[in-house]
C-alpha cells in the first residue's frame, strides 16, 4: 500500500518522542520549518513506558513559547496512533499541510527574509 502525503514533508525518525526535547522543536522552526508535528505511540501503549507522554507536555510547553514570540501555536501539533496506522498517518500529514498553508509562511521566515544582506 502506497501512503500519500506531501513530498515536502520531512519525516525524522526516533525511537521514542520522548527523546525529542524542546530545543529540537524550536530549531526546527528556527531553521525555516513552518510547521512541526510529533506522531507518537497511542496513549498507555509507550515502548518506553511513559515517553509519549512526557512529548506531550513538552509539545504543549513549546506551543506556549511559540505564542510568547509571536509564532502562531497551531504551528505545532502532536498525534498519537500505532505503527499499524499508516493511512491515518498520511491523512494527518496531509490537514498538517493544508493547515500550515492557510497559516501562510512562518513569521520566522518572513524576518529572515527581510534581514538577508
Amino acid at each position: 500500500m502506497r501512503l500519500n502525503y506531501p513530498t515536502f514533508i520531512k519525516v525524522i525518525k526516533v525511537p521514542c518522542t520522548g527523546r525529542v526535547d524542546i530545543l529540537t522543536i524550536l530549531k526546527a522552526f528556527e531553521s525555516g520549518m513552518d510547521g512541526v508535528y510529533l506522531a507518537g505511540c497511542l496513549e498507555g501503549e509507550c515502548h518506553f513506558l511513559k515517553g509519549n507522554l512526557r512529548a506531550k507536555k513538552r509539545v504543549a510547553y513549546a506551543r506556549t513559547l511559540l505564542k510568547e514570540v509571536g509564532i502562531e501555536p497551531e504551528r505545532l501539533e502532536m498525534y498519537n496512533l500505532s505503527s499499524a496506522q499508516g493511512q491515518r498517518f498520511a491523512a494527518i500529514a496531509n490537514d498538517m499541510a493544508e493547515k500550515i498553508r492557510n497559516l501562510g509562511p512562518s513569521p520566522l521566515k518572513k524576518a529572515r527574509e527581510a534581514f538577508k544582506v
